[in-house]
């Protein structure tokens, strides 16, 4: 009996369409099918953004104060004891819900003759709209912000230095108050100390301010002065406030030594940033 060859037609070219559709789909990825095309893409796009701060966190705020200049800013009394001047030095820690961008620690130190106050405070500025604006962009801003609220104005452009002998004040040189002396008063005493004001600092962070507040005299209450320098480094802003209230009336805390020792403290402040 003679057998028939039976053909089954289409299944040759069904065969041939299976095997170009699975070499479609090998070529649309990297061979794992993780599709790294697409990723990198994306990867591209966000490196066309603006770049995030320098600093990622923030120190610990009553160990980062210089412990040498915290001691010589707040004088304690002899007769204290050691557990207490311990725990003075040691200074309280503010509340903070996010120790990645907010800070802070105080301190305080009363004697017989006066209360000194002392406090840091650390802000890490981060930009929630970063295709636009960096974390020091947006650090700048909030730096504007306090030195307009401290009724200073912004530093103008680098001028030409000033000539000898001119007279003008160097930018961010203490400036003597109108009308302040220091030669010899009336009867041949010496004169109080020219009253330093509130300026803008050169040499501190990328950009600083000092703010000096001298509280108003009164029948009964003694006079304190209050000190707050602010500066910015990248995309953090350092608060240092440091205050002097005396016990008796009459008694004027000096600008320029409490300046001096509040500007101490914010330098080795920035020089910690800078390790």
């Amino acid at each position: 009996m003679q057998r028939k060859t039976v053909r089954v037609r289409g299944v040759l070219p069904a065969i041939a369409m299976l095997t170009a559709l699975a070499a479609g789909l090998t070529a649309c990825t990297d061979g794992g099918g993780s599709g790294t095309k697409i990723d990198a893409k994306a990867g591209a796009n966000a490196g066309t953004g603006a770049q995030p701060g320098k600093y990622r966190s923030l120190p610990m705020p009553c160990k980062a104060a210089d412990a040498k200049k915290v001691k010589a800013m707040l004088p304690a009394p002899d007769a204290l004891a050691p557990e207490a001047r311990e725990a003075l030095y040691a200074g309280v820690a503010d509340a903070s819900y996010d120790a990645d961008r907010r800070v802070g620690c105080r301190w305080t130190a009363q004697t017989p003759t006066e209360t000194r106050l002392l406090s840091v405070g650390f802000e890490r500025v981060v930009s929630y709209d970063r295709a636009t604006t960096s974390d020091d962009d947006k650090a700048r801003q909030v730096y504007g912000r306090q030195l307009t609220a401290a009724n200073l104005p912004a530093p103008a452009p680098s001028a030409s230095p000033t000539p000898s002998g001119s007279g003008a004040p160097t930018p961010g040189a203490p400036t003597p108050s109108t009308g302040a002396s220091t030669g010899p008063g009336a009867g041949g005493s010496p004169s109080p100390a020219p009253e330093l004001g509130s300026r803008v600092l050169d040499g501190l962070g990328n950009e600083a301010f000092l703010d000096d507040k001298l509280a108003a005299a009164g029948a009964s209450a003694a006079q304190a002065r209050t000190v707050r320098i602010v500066f910015r480094t990248s995309n953090v802003i350092v608060t240092v406030e440091y205050s002097v209230q005396p016990a008796l009336p009459g008694t004027i805390p000096p600008s320029g030594e409490t300046q001096d020792r509040a500007r101490q403290l914010a330098q080795a402040l920035v020089e910690r940033f800078n390790e």
